[in-house]
């Protein structure tokens, strides 16, 4: 439905819509930021039809030039789930939608995929069907399976809509040169209905045949000069443009409330007809003038507060004089002398896009009000006869010019008019907090960030090693080119604005000049100790506590210091653990005179729950939540703790009777580590005079041993003299051995007063091997954990039967990581793992 000429709303103005983010193909210009340089430079991008583009060149001259982009005939089909010969099938108007609808999401600051399911609607501009006509030139031949929707113009918007899995409006919008325009404004109404909450809106042109251009030039309308002489006395005719253009629309409202970046608003819109006229492609004044005045109405802006208009400026003899007295008449009657009303066209720059020419104009206009400054029209000496400017109010840009001085905000005007009187008219207003350029919406933040020595991780991904590649060469170039971004900024940005794909770096450095240095490796695929490469192995999180020996001195302390979530549970614990011991837990953790040694067991134990749990707090307020938890030994009552089965001071009631348990068999045993499986070690066990326990099965040839220390030390020297690596464990005492069972009852009755609920989170037992219900945690389960064999093998495993893939280990320094390695590499299941702090590295 087309929006009538006549003021619906009675002239109270329309909700405002936000413009959050866009993107552009556009000749000499890839992006926003190229375009725009290229209008304050006053470049035009107009030149001759690029070598092998058309294989028959037109006789008409006014045909072979033209504003053309580079590369058309590319596109990463697999980047989008399209297959080759799909993509071979599809007109290069729906590839170049699908990638500028992506790049405006990102610009907007908008995961795709989040949009899946919503009511998100896409509206686009295109009349040219070029690539049909080829394509069907050469017969029925190269017809095939994806013809019918590849070559449907259709098909452009609702590809997109089904790419991203979008459930608002989708539709295509042919109204001849205004489309683009038009489609905006369809957008704009959809989301004031509540249609649709958000919307990708714009237009999309190539001109891939020689006969749409020969079509123009004898029709009369193209310049034989090969430039567009906007308003100008030369005017003959416009030249060919070609490209796309998309904005991103939310209502205002809801913007603010989302937090975006608002780049501008638009305030209200009109599209009606010419109704007839000398002929079907005749413009109207009259129309054109009732069209301005209910746009304005509409916004509810009077036409004296318009600091500039965006013109449809084709540069005909016909047109131009009609546009310039249409606008006089509507917009510039009444304005003194001095202050006319300022108007340009960017079809001097890049030429006519036709079906994309509105979006074009809008884009630019867009640019200038944020950087509050109006880029030359070119090719502009002297006015058409038929264009009193003087008498009309009416300036036309002819060098870059400073956005006029207004009380309020600055409004501007754009128009398009399509060859059978399809004319539309949209008002925008600067937003305003518009940020200006080169002024991030987070330097604020930035800038405090910058005055402490914490590297801000900047993430990027691909959906393949060279995807990746190039992005880092985007970003180095960006970085390069704009000293003014804050590196907070860019660190947020790509790790909460981009898609995550498979391929994956992050990237730091000690400042700008190291980062750089480090894209540029990542680039070029080398190596830099400030890049850390990877492949994301998808799968839920595992949250991994350790037994004891990951222990060092000072740990956790530099995180203490910079985060209050983990310097909060930290002090919790060591409240909570004052019931049960003689000491204080930051002192023990600060290595303070008197205070008692992390050598101890029943100092070193609680000291580690009170430092894995901190951790896992702070994963967590980080945003990294677990799907199940898992624990080695005495790393299980920290795993209970997190999973919600034991509350903090039950916990630290288990921990520190346990230890101090623990403590009774200091110096009667031993244990040690030895690369062999643990069958192997069973039997070499069985044959072991004293007794030797298998305590833990870590991994496939990961198996600790228990027992006294001349056994141990027997087992250790036979192993070793047979080429397996094997070490003894800082510890004096056996664990998971028969030792245990002379302080069994006396652990179980100190404990009989733990009362454990089911938790929130998977407990994967590895006492068990299984997932239990938590609320069985009692005494005796402590017990058992402390006696029986640690069946951590088994358990990740299960984990990564269960679909787990990702390990994060909440411990002072990587202690199992290896282990699931092994294990997972042994099971033939991709994980992945992270540890969270090292030894002598405690920070960030």
């Amino acid at each position: 439905m087309l929006e009538s000429a006549t003021d619906v709303d009675g002239g109270h103005g329309c909700e405002p819509i936000a413009v959050v983010g866009m993107s552009c193909r556009l000749p000499g210009a890839a992006t926003p930021e190229e375009f725009w340089q290229l209008l304050a430079d006053g470049r035009s991008a107009v030149g001759q039809v690029p070598a092998g583009r058309w294989q028959e060149e037109p006789a008409e001259e006014a045909a072979r030039r033209g504003a053309f982009l580079d590369e058309v005939d590319r596109f990463d089909a697999g980047f989008f789930g399209i297959s080759p010969r799909e993509a071979r099938a599809m007109d290069p108007q729906q590839r170049l939608t699908l990638e500028l609808c992506w790049e405006a999401l990102e610009d907007a600051g908008i995961v795709p995929e989040t949009l899946r399911g919503r009511p998100a609607g896409v509206f686009v501009g295109a009349i040219a069907d070029d690539y049909a006509r080829m394509l069907h030139g050469h017969g029925t031949a190269t017809i095939g399976a994806h013809s019918f929707t590849g070559l449907h113009r259709s098909l452009i918007a609702n590809r997109v809509s089904y790419r991203l899995g979008l459930n608002g409006p989708s539709l295509t919008v042919d109204t001849g040169q205004s489309s683009s325009l038009v489609a905006v404004h369809l957008a704009a109404e959809s989301l004031r209905r509540g249609e649709s909450e958000i919307a990708l809106v714009g237009g999309v042109h190539l001109n891939l045949a020689p006969e749409s251009a020969v079509a123009a030039a004898r029709f009369g309308a193209l310049s034989p000069t090969g430039r567009s002489h906007t308003f100008d006395a030369r005017a003959d005719g416009f030249v060919r443009g070609e490209g796309g253009a998309i904005v991103v629309l939310k209502p205002l409202d809801r913007a603010r409330a989302d937090g975006d970046v608002v780049l501008c608003e638009i305030r209200g819109s009109a599209v009606n007809n010419d109704g007839g006229g000398a002929s079907l492609t005749s413009p109207s004044t009259r129309a054109q003038t009732e069209v301005l005045r209910a746009a304005y109405r509409r916004a509810g802006v009077t036409p004296d507060r318009v600091g500039y208009v965006e013109l449809h400026g084709t540069g005909t003899r016909v047109g131009d004089p009609v546009e310039a007295g249409a606008l006089g008449a509507a917009l510039a009657a009444g304005r003194p002398a001095a202050s006319p009303l300022l108007v340009g066209s960017v079809k001097t720059n890049i030429g006519h896009l036709e079906g994309a020419a509105g979006i074009a104009g809008l884009v630019k206009t867009v640019l200038s009000l944020a950087h509050r400054r109006i880029p030359p029209s070119l090719n502009f000496t002297r006015a058409h006869p038929d264009i009193p400017l003087d008498e009309l109010r009416l300036g036309v840009v002819q060098e870059p010019t400073p956005w006029p001085e207004a009380t309020g905000p600055a409004y501007a005007g754009v128009s398009s008019f399509g060859m059978g009187g399809t004319n539309c008219h949209v008002v925008l207003a600067a937003a305003p907090d518009t940020p200006r350029p080169g002024a991030g919406a987070g330097d604020e933040d930035g800038a405090a960030e910058d005055t402490r020595p914490r590297p801000v991780p900047w993430v990027l991904s691909g959906r393949s090693a060279a995807a990746l590649r190039d992005q880092a060469d985007r970003l180095r170039a960006r970085v390069e080119s704009r000293p003014d971004l804050s590196p907070a900024d860019i660190g947020r940005t790509l790790a909460d604005h981009r898609t995550l794909f498979e391929h994956r770096a992050v990237v730091l450095g000690g400042d700008r000049t190291a980062r750089v240095e480090a894209l540029t490796a990542l680039a070029g695929a080398e190596s830099s100790p400030d890049v850390v490469t990877g492949r994301a192995v998808p799968g839920d999180v595992v949250f991994v506590f350790p037994g004891q020996g990951a222990q060092w001195a000072g740990m956790g302390l530099e995180l203490y210091e910079e985060f209050p979530v983990f310097a909060e549970h930290l002090r919790a614990c060591e409240r909570a653990l004052r019931r049960y011991v003689d000491w204080s837990l930051l002192p023990v953790l600060r290595g303070e005179p008197g205070a008692p040694s992390l050598d101890r067991v029943d100092v070193v134990q609680p000291a580690l729950f009170a430092v894995m749990t901190s951790l896992a707090r702070l994963w967590e307020s980080l945003g990294v939540l677990p799907a199940a938890v898992v624990g080695h030994s005495q790393g299980e009552i920290a795993a209970a703790h997190v999973a919600g089965a034991l509350t903090l001071d039950d916990a630290a009631r288990v921990v520190a009777l346990r230890s101090r348990a623990l403590r009774s068999l200091s110096g009667r045993g031993a244990m040690a580590v030895v690369s062999m499986p643990a069958d192997d070690v069973v039997r070499r066990a069985d044959d072991t005079a004293g007794g030797l326990s298998v305590a833990a099965v870590n991994g496939p040839v990961s198996t600790v041993v228990a027992g006294a220390p001349d056994v141990v030390d027997r087992f250790v020297d036979q192993v070793a003299g047979e080429g397996f690596h094997a070490r003894r464990l800082p510890v004096d005492y056996a664990s998971h051995s028969t030792q245990t069972e002379e302080i069994g009852d006396d652990l179980v009755r100190s404990l009989a007063g733990v009362s454990a609920r089911s938790g929130e989170i998977p407990f994967y037992s590895t006492v068990t091997a299984e997932v239990v219900d938590t609320a069985g945690l009692d005494a005796g389960y402590w017990y058992r954990n402390l006696r029986r064999t640690v069946r951590f093998e088994e358990t990740v495993r299960l984990l990564l039967a269960d679909g787990h893939r990702q390990f994060v280990e909440c411990g002072p320094h990587p202690a199992l990581l290896a282990a699931v390695a092994d294990t997972a590499e042994a099971a033939g299941v991709p994980a992945a793992g992270t540890g969270s702090l090292r030894r002598g590295d405690g920070g960030r």
